[in-house]
């Protein structure tokens, strides 16, 4: 791994709001789905909770695999699995949807611990949806449309999100810790070895200061010997 590369991860995971997540209500095209993820991680979300049937999600992880190592997808059966656990957390749910009683999205305070609810693309919020959002949002429209594709949408609230979060100077210091700091700086730094440990059920190896595994060739007879006389594949461990 590359000095530029270190230096790139460290910058992003110490920008990282762990009390800032998205949660989609049914959104099923996995082109939205993707952007969604995508629009979560630069704002610097680290969670996206997705309630959605297995064929879309299958087709979701397909086309969303680029963004999958940034983000955290977590995969819902109904939406009180996903949203009940955010707000015993005390955050808050923001929902997306035009109502009668909907407010401008940008008076709403996204410094607080917020999750973002974004409906399916043509039915939009659930009426489940509507019972868990705290506050309902819209964009404000001049146009002859009504609403903006769901991705959009989320770009533009979650975009007023990290302004107000910058000017609150939550992205000045560290806000995850040390442990998860270490622990995604190993899976972002280190994609093949991570798999390689997952796949035979290991622990991470030791990391210095600098990012750089301690006595690689250490661990690797470590593990040879842990793991007996099982074949083990290190070919597509190298970085």
């Amino acid at each position: 791994m590359t000095p530029e590369r270190k230096a790139r991860i460290q910058r992003v995971l110490r920008s990282r709001q762990p009390d800032l997540c998205v949660v989609t209500d049914y959104v099923h095209k996995g082109r939205n789905l993707s952007a969604i993820v995508r629009t979560a991680d630069a704002v610097g979300a680290m969670d996206l909770h997705c309630v959605i049937g297995d064929k879309e999600y299958k087709a979701f992880r397909g086309t969303a695999k680029g963004s999958h190592g940034w983000v955290k997808v977590h995969r819902h059966r109904n939406l009180e699995e996903a949203v009940a656990p955010l707000k015993s957390q005390g955050v808050q749910v923001i929902a997306a949807n035009l109502s009668s009683h909907s407010v401008d999205f940008r008076s709403v305070d996204y410094s607080k611990p917020t999750a973002l609810l974004l409906g399916a693309e043509k039915d939009g919020l659930s009426e489940a949806g509507r019972a868990a959002a705290d506050v309902e949002v819209t964009i404000p429209m001049v146009g002859m449309v009504q609403s903006f594709n769901v991705s959009v949408a989320a770009g533009i609230i979650l975009s007023e999100a990290q302004r107000q979060r910058q000017l609150a100077g939550l992205y000045d210091a560290m806000r995850i810790d040390e442990a998860t700091f270490q622990q995604l700086f190993f899976e972002w730094g280190y994609p093949k070895l991570r798999h390689f440990c997952e796949h035979y059920g290991l622990e991470y190896p030791p990391l210095t200061a600098e990012g750089d595994l301690e006595n690689p060739s250490a661990w690797y007879a470590a593990i040879r010997q842990q793991l007996g006389e099982r074949e083990l594949d290190f070919s597509e461990v190298n970085g």
